[in-house]
């Protein structure tokens, strides 16, 4: 297994009505703790969204996913959790809660290639 990283993955989820449980996947987060790894990934198919949930605030979405993102990142601008190291802001990213951005609980794997590896994680649970 030389050469391959541990990693772990979560969904992240929109979740409209938290009451009824229904969700639609919309981007994945992967992180590495040994390659100091962050990154996510995440795309919104208006259609099937709108067909999902037509009263959604769209606006509101759209900024609940760039400061995932900013988190991620550790962008200054994504506040306090930002300026966190990168397993912290993983953990605070697959926290769980009752939003209407939520995560699956992280599974694990190994990859060669970490970059591929989102990409194969995005086109399976997400596209």
């Amino acid at each position: 297994m030389q050469g391959k990283h541990l990693y772990e993955y979560a969904v992240i989820r929109f979740v409209p009505k938290v009451e009824r449980e229904e969700f639609l996947n919309v981007g994945v987060i992967l992180f590495s703790k040994r390659a100091k790894y962050l990154q996510l990934r995440y795309g919104v198919d208006e259609r099937k969204l709108n067909c999902f949930a037509s009263e959604a605030d769209m606006e509101c979405f759209h900024g609940n996913l760039q400061s995932f993102e900013k988190v991620c990142k550790g962008e200054r601008d994504g506040g306090k959790i930002a300026s966190l190291d990168v397993a912290e802001r993983f953990r605070w990213l697959t926290a769980v809660r009752s939003t209407c951005i939520q995560t699956s609980r992280p599974h694990s794997g190994f990859s060669d290639n970490l970059d591929e590896t989102l990409e194969q994680l995005f086109d399976e649970l997400v596209k």
